[in-house]
This record gives structure tokens, sequence and C-alpha cells, in this order.
């Protein structure tokens, strides 16, 4: 009986082992995706558009729409 005890026991521990190690190698593939983004460079249009919003005082939503119809226009 010792021989199944002891082949159980180190079974057990095989698998929780097993476990503990998969749950590490999970956490670190996060990790490698966080990379930060690639911003385009910003065309001379939309740094037009910029220096009006600030001339204008504009912040937020107001900002957003008055940058969009700009580099429409």
């Amino acid at each position: 009986m010792t021989i199944r005890m002891l082949l159980a026991a180190v079974s057990t521990i095989a698998l929780l082992g097993t476990g503990v190690a998969h749950a590490q190698a999970a956490k670190e593939k996060p990790a490698v995706a966080a990379t930060k983004k690639v911003q385009a460079p910003r065309t001379a249009k939309s740094l037009e558009c910029s220096k009006e919003a600030d001339g204008k005082s504009l912040h937020g939503k107001a900002r957003k729409k008055f940058m969009r119809t700009c580099k429409k226009a």
C-alpha cells in the first residue's frame, strides 16, 4: 500500500506543479501584448486644425467635433 500512496502523492504534486507553471506562463503573455501603439505622423492639415482649436480654446467634445469638420474641409 505504501508504494500506491507514494505514486499517488508524486502524481498529485506533478499535476499541481504543472498547473502553477501554466498559470505563470499565461500571466506573461498579456505583458508582451501590452506594447505601446505606434502613432502615425500627423499631417500638416491636422496640425493646422489643432492650432486653430487651441486659438479658440476648445476642449473635449467641442474640440473633437471641430477637428473632424476642419479636417474634412
